[in-house]
């Protein structure tokens, strides 16, 4: 399969493009990036052809479309390639709010080619693991799912801290992992689109270490921090949905916190019991130990089996299923769907919290005294 990497940035270099060129059902023939000095950086032995401009991929020497632009790019440059007839795989987030959703559900629609979503952790076997034993439980009732680093504000000063280019802080960035999780768990157990539906969201957010140097992603090799630092998103958010059937799903996404080792915590209650799944989401060596997933019924708690994985597996999981996702009629529209509610949930999180600040505002004591007053 003949395929283009647009954007080269971390995701591309350290994720994408090592896997597309290890793997033989994969030819990466092109690479699009503004940068020069980043399209020179590009193995030149493996005869990719490095161009400046998404308008110059041509759609009769391309079979996909890897795009991992700045987030403020996702949708458009992915809607661009549709609407030519391009297939395009979309890293997270695919877009940022539901008129971008709205975007690529059109776009799609008028290119007739497939977009396919990043949606990495849904391929971990943990994960995979958990929803078999979701099934077990019952009538769903509640679902959380919390993502929590240590120190891991990526790309301090860059455009992750950017809120024009980025969208958002931590819930953007790891929400979306979350809610991706939490979606499929829904599916699966409504089986009714309209069922999982939201209907109440209400949430907070906060920025206490996202301008602290010493609570940045270090592993991630972003080099030195822009000083001075500028970030105007939330490192932590918190929220609450419930949905149109009557399930709640609890979500917290914080890139930093005060805790040693970074933590995903994904638990699932049932009218039959619960399972609750432990480990760590993403490349962070700061990391819990093996994957722990425990099921909880009549008053009993037991460990179940979990295959040993390494880091990364489900990045390559999700590479090895792209083909036969493109040849899959079903797969029309799943992706634009999920993310229409993934990217109303954000919104509505993020609607929320400015509500409740705005009356903070509004309620805060009036200080009477004059400035330099006695």
């Amino acid at each position: 399969m003949r395929v283009a990497v647009v954007g080269l940035g971390w995701v591309a270099r350290e994720v994408w493009l090592p896997r597309l060129l290890g793997s033989p059902a994969f030819r990466v023939v092109a690479v699009v990036e503004p940068s020069a000095q980043a399209r020179a950086a590009v193995p030149g032995s493996h005869g990719i052809t490095a161009l400046e401009r998404v308008e110059d991929l041509r759609r009769d020497e391309v079979d996909l479309a890897v795009v991992a632009v700045p987030n403020h790019l996702h949708a458009p440059v992915a809607s661009g390639l549709l609407r030519r007839g391009v297939p395009v795989f979309l890293e997270k987030p695919l877009c940022l709010g539901s008129a971008e959703a709205a975007a690529l559900t059109a776009a799609e629609q008028a290119g007739g080619a497939v977009l396919l979503g990043g949606s990495a952790a849904r391929h971990r076997a943990d994960v995979r693991a958990l929803r078999q034993v979701a099934a077990s439980l019952g009538a769903l009732r509640h679902v959380d799912v919390s993502w929590v680093r240590s120190k891991g504000i990526p790309d301090r000063g860059g455009w992750f801290t950017n809120r024009t280019r980025s969208g958002g802080g931590a819930l953007v960035d790891l929400g979306w992992h979350l809610l991706d999780t939490a979606r499929v768990l829904l599916r699966g157990a409504t089986g009714d689109p309209e069922g999982a539906e939201l209907e109440h969201v209400t949430g907070a957010v906060s920025a206490d270490f996202v301008n602290d140097h010493a609570f940045r992603a270090a592993w991630r090799g972003d080099g030195a921090p822009v000083d001075p630092v500028v970030g105007d998103v939330e490192d932590t958010a918190r929220g609450f949905l419930v949905t149109r059937s009557g399930i709640s799903i609890g979500v917290r996404a914080a890139w930093a916190s005060h805790q040693a080792l970074d933590t995903t915590v994904v638990r699932v209650e049932g009218s039959g019991g619960t399972a609750e799944l432990r480990c760590t989401f993403g490349f962070s060596p700061n990391r819990e130990g093996p994957s722990r997933l425990l099921l909880t019924t009549d008053g009993r708690t037991t460990p179940v089996e979990l295959p040993a994985e390494p880091v990364g597996a489900e990045y390559d999981a999700q590479l090895a299923s792209l083909p036969t996702r493109l040849a899959d009629p079903a797969a029309r529209g799943e992706a634009a769907s999920g993310a229409r509610w993934i990217a109303g949930a954000i919104e509505r999180v993020y609607r929320a919290a400015d509500t409740v600040r705005c009356a903070e505002r509004r309620h805060a004591p009036v200080d009477l005294v004059p400035t330099g007053a006695p």
